[in-house]
């Protein structure tokens, strides 16, 4: 059984958790401080430092858990050898964007705050995680296109990344239920991976 103080270190470290996450989302997470988070979660920012290193390692408790969530259910639909190419990207995709609408209010902290470039060697593990969930979408639009030009296939790659971001950004305040929106919108979420497709095939000709 907990003691009490180790009960009160719990709830102190959830609630420092919750107010970042609540200041990341709302403000972003390079203009949120330390001191504001501490504020906002009713301690010192002292304390804080109790529990976390830095601002980047509350980011880090913050995202990680849930991107490596996203990762392995990304990698387990990537080697669905049953799965037709385009197929595989059609469900890859639709994870990625069903799980960024759930999570509408972070997405943006989960995937952008201390970012790094995707073709350059990532120092952070959060980056790593980034770059990993980015790299087996590539791996499947390269099993649809059979590219050997690895800068055609990275760049294939962005446009295709930057297609799924769009989306996100488009229904990203809809209050619609995600069950209801992901059903309705699946057909066009699809067709658009077709004609994306398409278009990679014909530049490739």
């Amino acid at each position: 059984m907990k003691s009490k103080m180790e009960q009160r270190s719990e709830e102190t470290k959830k609630l420092i958790l919750e107010s970042a996450a609540k200041l990341f989302a709302k403000k972003g997470y390079d203009a949120v401080t330390i001191r504001e988070i501490a504020k906002d979660a009713g301690c010192s920012h002292t304390t804080i430092y109790l529990y976390f290193k830095d601002k980047e390692t509350l980011l880090h408790e913050l995202s990680v858990p849930s991107l490596q969530e996203l990762h392995h259910k990304l990698k387990v639909i990537s080697k669905v050898d049953s799965l037709s190419a385009d197929i595989k990207l059609k469900e890859l995709s639709l994870e990625y964007i069903s799980f960024c609408l759930k999570n509408r209010s972070m997405y943006d902290v989960f995937f952008n705050a201390k970012s790094s470039r995707v073709d350059e060697k990532p120092e952070l593990h959060i980056n790593q995680l980034r770059i990993e969930i980015f790299e087996l979408l590539k791996s499947v639009i390269e099993e649809n296109l059979s590219i050997s030009d690895d800068e055609q296939l990275l760049a294939f790659s962005r446009i295709f990344y930057y297609q799924l971001n769009g989306v996100l950004s488009t229904y990203s305040y809809q209050h619609e239920p995600l069950e209801v929106l992901m059903e309705r919108l699946k057909p066009t979420f699809n067709l658009a991976i077709d004609i994306l497709l398409l278009g990679f095939q014909e530049k490739l000709k």
